[in-house]
């Protein structure tokens, strides 16, 4: 297999790369190839610049900060164990110009965790082949300096009869909001298809072209410690191909469940692995990668001061219509 790198995560004082990692196959099983088109972009970078306008009323004070907080009977219903997932906004997939947008929120409660630990468990690049398996087939973190972080990660997935691969590169950054409340956004950089994935001619895809598995990956995570725990939330975005109006009757519903799925397993596959390392004995008081560490992995050779959350959504969000970084 073709070695994979140069991945660049900047972070304010953490990670959260926790959920956007299983929101990636939502699109249909379609084998056509397709490029990205203008419109279709122009779709993406407005639909998300109105999901962060949806997270500054959060912050703000304008709605609650979680959204399990706005479903009737949520809040008790994650505490008791379940993990609850809906589509977001107006319903999932929503058709653009020449693709679709996938749009999902869920919740899970961690008991008798902290945010530190948490943050510990999604900080661990090297173990997320482990911790995400088996969407997640290689994620290695390569640097560590500051406030920036480096790692690759290859995903893939088998829906039907299709076998899809991604290489993709994230920057994602975190913010605290007070004591008991942080949130962190994600977003793809450089997705490339992985064509003729663990075959003897396998290739990777110029971005944007290929079968339009994935386009772009944008997600925003909430933590809250409260009720002697951690509920951590997450709204994964996606962008993908259109489904063919002939066929979108069948792949519609594949499709819904795909998507559904994904973000509870990556709920649960956090919470099960917070629940290992807590049952485990460890210094807890300068874990690597929790939100005090800002040395990261102790190659700490500078340090940043953090901005405000709404100033670093407003300067995240200042990223959205920029084109990937190649």
């Amino acid at each position: 297999m073709v070695l994979r790198g140069g991945i660049f995560v900047k972070v304010i004082r953490g990670v959260a790369t926790i959920f956007l990692l299983q929101l990636f196959f939502l699109a249909p099983a379609i084998s056509r190839a397709t490029e990205l088109k203008d419109e279709t972009l122009q779709a993406w970078q407005e639909y998300v610049r109105a999901a962060n306008v949806r997270m500054e009323r959060r912050l703000h004070g304008d709605s609650a900060f979680l959204w399990i907080d706005e479903v009737p009977g949520g809040a008790q219903r994650v505490r008791e164990g379940q993990i609850v997932v809906a589509p977001a906004d107006h319903g999932s997939p929503q058709k653009v110009a020449h693709g679709l947008i996938h749009d999902w929120v869920g919740a899970v409660f961690i008991p008798q965790a902290a945010i530190e630990d948490v943050f510990a468990v999604v900080n661990d690049y090297d173990r997320y082949d482990e911790i995400y398996k088996p969407a997640v087939i290689d994620s290695k973190l390569l640097e560590s300096l500051g406030s920036e972080r480096k790692f690759s990660m290859v995903m893939m997935q088998k829906v039907l009869s299709v076998t899809a691969a991604v290489d993709g590169e994230y920057q994602s950054s975190c913010s605290r909001v007070d004591a008991q409340r942080w949130y962190c956004i994600s977003y793809s950089t450089c997705l490339r298809e992985i064509k003729n994935f663990s075959q003897a001619n396998e290739r990777e895809l110029p971005p944007d072209q290929g079968n339009g598995y994935v386009w772009r990956l944008y997600s925003i995570t909430r933590f809250q410690q409260q009720d002697g725990g951690v509920y951590a939330e997450v709204e994964a975005i996606g962008l993908s191909r259109d489904i063919p109006a002939g066929i979108r009757w069948l792949v519609k519903p594949i499709v819904e469940r795909v998507s559904r799925n994904a973000v509870s397993l990556s709920l649960e596959q956090t919470r099960n692995s917070v629940r290992a390392g807590s049952d485990s004995s460890r210094d807890t008081s300068r874990r690597p990668g929790t939100p005090d560490d800002t040395c990261g992995q102790g190659n700490c050779k500078r340090q940043r001061e953090m901005p405000s959350a709404a100033e670093a959504l407003v300067r995240r969000s200042s990223h959205v219509g920029q084109p990937p970084i190649r």
